[in-house]
């Protein structure tokens, strides 16, 4: 779908304001983008294990409920097998693998904000090294740049 960003409609610009907002909306959450990604990068469904020892730091109940709103929200699908013990797995739905080119734009901005601003992005308020920073130093160390 291409935008006509010229548009000077003022109700136009307030509706695309709006969808904005709502998939923020739906994205907003702490953990929340750490499952998506993970679930892309699996390429596969996922054990509620597996996710959970995927996505470091999260606890057992936030992963539980973000999974939850995923799901109530059509972004990922959940898949109970009648089993003892009971194994459920988790995979990206059509509409969250619709998302794939937004995360990667989001992916892409976020080293352009770094490059442009010289900002580190790093995981959490303690600062520290995150894996946004590990990865740029190998690009840039195997003569690798995101542009």
């Amino acid at each position: 779908m291409v935008r006509d960003w010229a548009c000077e409609d003022p109700k136009q610009q307030m509706v695309w304001a709006a969808a904005t907002s709502e998939t923020l909306r739906v994205l907003e959450g702490k953990w929340k983008i750490v499952i998506i990604v993970q679930l892309f990068a699996a390429k596969t469904s996922l054990r509620f294990s597996e996710l959970e020892r995927r996505v470091e730091g999260v606890n057992q109940k936030m992963l539980i409920q973000q999974l939850k709103d995923l799901e109530k929200d059509g972004i990922v699908t959940r898949k109970l097998y009648p089993e003892v013990p009971p194994r459920v797995e988790y995979a990206l739905s059509d509409m969250g693998k619709a998302l794939g080119p937004s995360i990667e734009a989001l992916i892409d901005w976020a080293y352009l904000r770094k490059e442009t601003q010289n900002e580190p992005l790093t995981e959490g308020d303690g600062g520290g090294t995150s894996a946004f920073d590990s990865h740029s130093r190998h690009q840039r160390s195997s003569g690798r740049s995101r542009q």
